[in-house]
């Protein structure tokens, strides 16, 4: 087992290579010790470099409600007239911060999504 920090991407590319070849490794033995360690230096290393955004936050609120097959009218509750509620899908409403809790505590998105710029 020789691991290192992954500093370049041909370090990055051999460690995926390794990767591949360990995946099956079993818990507790040597190479599942080096596919453990492996795996958490490579997750550094693609936050690091290839860093995920946030969705838009009504992107992510059509999805939560896709997921739990909800409509418009289920957001009423949580957003305000059924009016607002396609003001906000249509973006043609902002989201308030009583908003942004509601869908937060009751659809469970994250406070990042609900309040990244749209």
């Amino acid at each position: 087992m020789s691991i290192k920090p992954i500093k370049t991407k041909k370090d990055y590319q051999d460690a995926m290579k390794r990767l591949e070849q360990i995946f099956d490794a079993r818990s507790g033995s040597k190479e599942g010790d080096e596919l453990d360690i492996l795996s958490m230096l490579v997750e550094k290393y693609e936050d690091e470099h290839f860093p995920i955004e946030a969705p838009d936050p009504i992107e992510a609120i059509k999805f939560r409600m896709e997921q739990m097959g909800y409509k418009q009218k289920d957001l009423e509750k949580m957003i305000g007239y059924k009016g607002h509620v396609s003001e906000i899908l249509n973006r043609k409403r902002k989201l308030t911060i009583e908003m942004v809790r509601n869908l937060h505590n009751k659809l469970r998105i994250p406070l990042e999504a609900l309040v990244q710029v749209y």
